[in-house]
């Protein structure tokens, strides 16, 4: 990893950490959709991209690596964590919408027209005072270790940076949003480092691996599709390739299949608003064919899913490297409101109660870790 991100610029405050990295002061931001080119010009950059929506990049600082130890140290939440009481949470759908949505997925796919989509729902409790994203992260780590969990806290409004030089001159100032994001996600979006681009998309949940069946097998393999042609906007003809196919991957309290994708990128430099313009938002988030399950997510789901779903991690544009999960397993916290979603894959073979039961299965231990 680059350390190349340091700088003695004015900075506001912020934080963020991921396995193996840990950045202090924004000093910079940028909207990746409206700007794709701004990381052209350097830094390490924490990534939060809305699921269908813009992706925020914040140029930190102060960036240093953390050490195996400091990986595997916390305190099972000892440092101050205050979440809301189990009794409180409330959820976008109950039980009967998201068995309506999941029959008219089906529908859709009996029309042609998409294959699969995925169907979520978001659960929120009231949390007035901004919470300590570290404290949760802690809770998390000591009762759901993740391969790619990791935080963003980071104030927003307008921010001056920097005092007056004693001669008059005005303090620079700056604005951008705010973003706090506490994941315990399982899912690799994609990773670059050495000219290689590599995903590992998670299509297929259970219990064991006995819970894992057909439908399971296929819905993985057409979303390892998905991820394999979106690839290959980005890397050179004839490198992508499926490196690991319905493999099975354990986690805390459940199993997923997980396949793996990687392709040699066709641009050196690697040009970060190409890769994100491929990638964004996941294809085992969205569906199949993308463009029409984003249409009828949009359709079905009453309420907008945020960062839950999109992309959270980071690209140092100095080193040309990045590691970016798909925001799954995921809290948010804005207005007073602490927030994390779940959902499952719809495909023609699905069970609408095996649907629902999934996404109970994926919020259950998340959700009573987060809870007082």
């Amino acid at each position: 990893m680059s350390h190349s991100a340091a700088t003695s610029a004015p900075t506001a405050p912020g934080v963020a950490q991921f396995a193996g990295v840990r950045a202090e002061g924004v000093c910079d931001y940028a909207d990746l959709t409206r700007t794709p080119d701004a990381l052209d010009g350097g830094g390490w950059w924490a990534i939060a991209g809305e699921f269908a929506g813009p992706v925020h990049a914040w140029r930190f600082a102060q960036v240093a690596a953390r050490s195996q130890c400091q990986e595997g140290a916390h305190d099972g939440g000892a440092r101050a964590w205050q979440g809301p009481r189990p009794g409180l949470w409330s959820s976008t759908m109950d039980r009967d919408a998201y068995l309506h949505a999941v029959a008219r997925t089906q529908e859709a796919i009996r029309e042609g027209d998409v294959y699969q989509a995925n169907i979520c729902r978001v659960l929120s409790a009231p949390v007035p005072d901004r919470p300590d994203a570290g404290a949760l992260a802690e809770v998390l780590a000591g009762g759901n270790p993740a391969p790619y969990a990791g935080y963003l806290d980071i104030p927003g409004a307008a921010t001056t940076l920097g005092a007056t030089d004693g001669h008059g001159s005005a303090p620079a100032t700056s604005t951008w949003p705010g973003c706090w994001v506490v994941s315990a996600s399982p899912e690799l979006s994609f990773a670059v480092e050495q000219g290689m681009v590599r995903s590992g998309p998670i299509k297929g949940t259970g219990r064991t691996p006995a819970d894992l069946g057909a439908k399971d097998r296929a819905e993985n393999v057409m979303i390892t599709d998905l991820v394999r042609n979106d690839l290959q906007r980005i890397c050179a003809p004839g490198t992508v390739t499926v490196t690991d196919l319905l493999a099975t991957e354990k986690h805390p309290g459940l199993v997923h299949l997980v396949s793996r994708v990687r392709g040699r990128l066709s641009d050196e430099p690697v040009r970060w608003g190409g890769v994100l313009r491929a990638l964004h938002p996941p294809g085992s988030t969205s569906g199949a064919p993308k463009s029409s399950a984003l249409q009828l997510i949009d359709e079905l789901e009453p309420a907008a899913r945020g960062v839950y779903c999109g992309q959270v991690g980071w690209i140092d544009a100095d080193a040309q490297t990045a590691m970016v999960a798909v925001a799954i397993r995921t809290f948010t916290w804005a207005g007073g409101l602490l927030r994390f979603g779940t959902g499952a894959g719809i495909t023609i073979g699905s069970d609408p109660e095996a649907e629902w039961a999934e996404t109970e299965l994926k919020a259950a231990r998340l959700v009573a870790l987060a809870s007082s």
